[in-house]
């Protein structure tokens, strides 16, 4: 089989290259869907109505909260393409050879006017993006994006080549990874897999997204909600390829579907009874699997969040691959509870291997087993939290409770309407940094830190920034 590879001025544009030749073929994102309640259209289009010009009062650091812990908002240029909301933080750290360290963060984000029809959902997708800081805490945008992109300051914008593809309309982050080389060192023949969702302009009925539908909305449509999982990859982290993957929109992982065959060739054959039907696919986060054995079909796991067709819940999902391409599904791993902080559903996470740090030589050695940190979304009052799993094997999962909640209402702190997105490093001090998105009760968004002593449920916010009155 054969990968075309497209939209890279270092990869050239249309470039056919031999799947057995290729280091890894990586896929599937981590869906969520950022809605508060599925319960209701208000609910679904709430977001939208009365915040859009809200969001672009920027606020003053100074005056938020005596521990900053924001590391970036917004942009100030109405013209960026994460002037609106941002969200998705997905950061590598990298020992450089003077002993310090470097940072990148890749993350979505939507601009002002970006969905000026409202006929999409009201998300942070758009387009993806990078910053980069030289210590994980003072960011400054990449404003240089790739040449062959829609936008100027984008890594992965629209995909304007192929009508036809599943990521016309807009695009959110995933994961990104380096297979080849370790967490901490940036190898020169490295490649980067980013694995991302998209949605395109097909019409899809609300109702098939909602578990109770009022009449009025019997007819109502959305656009871009059909999420499908991709590809791309890049060999120095900024200008980006797609690769086309099997199924006709140029997907590589696309909802279930017993209706058609072809969606049926992604599950796994053993646990084929097991694969539920799903709305969409999203938000998938990538992880190699050092345990399986060197022939075995599980070397990448995929966790990516969806939404079960059947009973309408938001669900995290994981597939596996023998060569982070070709991608096979094995059903839900994480479902919500009938009561707790994610009774409402269960969506964008991230997965990281279990580790001891040993304080004499300065380093993690990693251990047998998984920890996922997730976002769940309460029935009480309908708010998304950061609440984490454990794992030995990467489908069966143990809830320990949440890890970061919401800020403080009456502080009118800047994550107080809900956090996510959580993604976890470790640090050469033996401590862990969660990078996660908030927003505010007017539904202003940001990207903050935590830290953790190595406990799962454990975790500080991190003072960012200093101000003084």
């Amino acid at each position: 089989s054969f990968l075309r590879i497209s939209h890279s001025p270092i990869l050239s544009k249309r470039t056919e290259v031999s799947s057995s030749n290729t280091l890894m073929r990586m896929a599937l994102l981590q869906l969520l869907i950022l809605f508060a309640s599925t319960a209701s259209v208000d609910a679904f289009f709430g977001s939208r109505q009365g915040v859009a010009r809200k969001s672009v009062t920027f606020l003053s650091l100074s005056s938020v909260t005596e521990v900053n812990n924001v590391v970036l908002r917004p942009s100030r240029e109405p013209g960026s393409f994460d002037s609106y909301k941002i969200g998705s933080p997905r950061v590598h750290r990298y020992s450089e050879d003077d002993g310090e360290s470097s940072y990148i963060m890749w993350y979505h984000g939507r601009s002002i006017g970006f969905d000026d029809d409202k006929k999409l959902p009201p998300l942070s997708t758009g387009r993806i993006g990078r910053a980069t800081s030289p210590d994980g805490l003072r960011w400054e945008r990449t404003k240089e994006g790739s040449p062959s992109e829609d936008a100027p300051d984008v890594a992965l914008g629209l995909n304007k080549e192929s009508w036809w593809g599943f990521d016309t309309a807009h695009v959110g982050l995933g994961q990104v990874m380096l297979p080849m080389t370790t967490p901490s060192v940036r190898s020169e023949a490295g490649v980067y897999f980013m694995y991302y969702m998209g949605g395109n302009y097909e019409e899809m009925p609300i109702a098939e997204f909602l578990s109770s539908v009022p009449p009025s909305a019997v007819n109502t449509t959305v656009e871009g909600m059909k999420l499908r999982i991709g590809v791309a990859v890049s060999q120095d982290g900024m200008s980006w390829g797609r690769v086309e993957g099997d199924d006709p929109t140029g997907a590589c992982v696309v909802p279930f579907d017993s209706t058609d065959p072809d969606t049926a060739l992604m599950n796994d054959p053993k646990v084929q009874e097991k694969v539920e039907e799903e709305c969409y696919c999203g938000w998938p986060d990538v992880v190699l699997n050092a345990d399986t054995g060197k022939d075995a079909n599980d070397r990448f796991l995929m966790f990516y969040s969806t939404m079960t067709k059947k009973d309408k819940k938001k669900c995290i999902a994981v597939a596996i691959s023998p060569d982070g391409f070709r991608w096979f599904k094995r059903g839900v791993c994480i479902r919500p509870e009938e009561l707790g902080f994610d009774a409402n559903g269960c969506s964008r996470c991230n997965v990281v291997r279990k580790a001891s740090f040993d304080p004499e030589s300065f380093t993690w050695q990693n251990e047998k087993g998984w920890l996922m940190f997730y976002e769940g979304v309460s029935l009480d009052d309908k708010k998304h939290r950061v609440l984490a799993a454990e794992s030995e094997d990467g489908e069966n999962w143990k809830k320990l409770g949440v890890a970061i909640d919401i800020g403080k209402m009456d502080d009118d702190e800047w994550d107080c309407g809900g956090v996510g997105s959580p993604h976890v490093i470790r640090l050469d001090d033996g401590s862990l940094r969660m990078y996660y998105a908030g927003q505010d009760a007017d539904g202003l968004t940001a990207i903050g830190v935590a830290k953790s002593d190595g406990s799962a449920t454990t975790w500080v916010r991190e003072q960012a920034q200093f101000f003084f009155a």
